[in-house]
């Protein structure tokens, strides 16, 4: 008998319709906002960046601090209750085209809609929330999806060890604003599309982020055995909305 997800934390039909259908390229993930008879499909899937976790503890979460309170210690983040094997691992993107015209200008509507880290090439047999270290299945209200706050509009998976050195460049940002530096820069490497990596070469460790509007749910795609063969995120409610809606 296979792996069965807790029904408080499994995928329900359309969410495990959608994660089944987002890394498809091709696959038709909704309709476009403007025009409900218009399909919205996955045009590509890249390869942002490989994530050195050496630790097998991630993080999934935005690396900026609160802005409300940034001048105190960088937080722990939502490091995730489940382990993944140490190592390096894929991180892929999705992305969909949804043409709209504002302002009287033409825009292709590109959007990353959901992005993974591949933690094996196993099939995914199930989908369920992830939970975070500290946080118990029994507090989970039925139809609730917890996930992290995305400040400033931003994700990330980083190994959990390296944290506190892999988020200092953002909270630098901060303090060079604070000081008054017109050149206030994040020093990170950029991936293009929007995708930037920090790295601790003396833990050997990295920090990619991605673009994640609003409350951001954490999803484990699980084997028949019930490991874990990718972590895949998507904006909430109803999977990016403002371009398209949910099948």
């Amino acid at each position: 008998m296979g792996y069965t997800a807790d029904e408080r934390l499994a995928a329900g039909p359309e969410e495990s319709r959608y994660l089944e259908a987002v890394f498809t390229l091709g696959a038709q993930v909704g309709t476009h906002a403007e025009d409900p008879a218009r399909p919205v499909y996955v045009v590509e899937v890249t390869e942002v960046s490989p994530i050195r976790v050496p630790s097998g503890r991630l993080v999934v979460a935005s690396p900026w601090p609160d802005d409300s309170d940034w001048e105190l210690p960088t937080p722990a983040g939502r490091e995730l209750k489940d382990r993944i094997p140490p190592g390096v691992h894929r991180m892929q993107a999705s992305w969909t085209e949804a043409p709209y015209e504002y302002n009287g200008e033409q825009f292709d509507g590109r959007e990353a809609v959901a992005v993974r880290l591949l933690v094996s090439d196993a099939p995914v047999a199930c989908w369920e929330v992830g939970l975070g270290v500290g946080e118990s299945i029994e507090q989970i209200v039925h139809g609730e999806r917890p996930g992290f706050d995305s400040e400033e509009n931003m994700g990330s998976f980083a190994d959990a060890t390296a944290w506190p050195s892999l988020t200092e460049p953002f909270r630098q940002v901060w303090l060079d604003v604070d000081a008054g530096k017109q050149d206030a820069s994040l020093a990170a490497e950029s991936l293009g599309e929007s995708f930037e990596r920090v790295s601790d070469e003396a833990l050997g460790a990295d920090l990619v982020t991605f673009t994640a509007d609003g409350g951001s749910v954490v999803w484990l795609g699980r084997t028949e055995t019930g490991s874990i063969a990718s972590i895949v995120t998507t904006g909430t409610p109803a999977f990016h909305n403002r371009l398209f809606t949910a099948m």
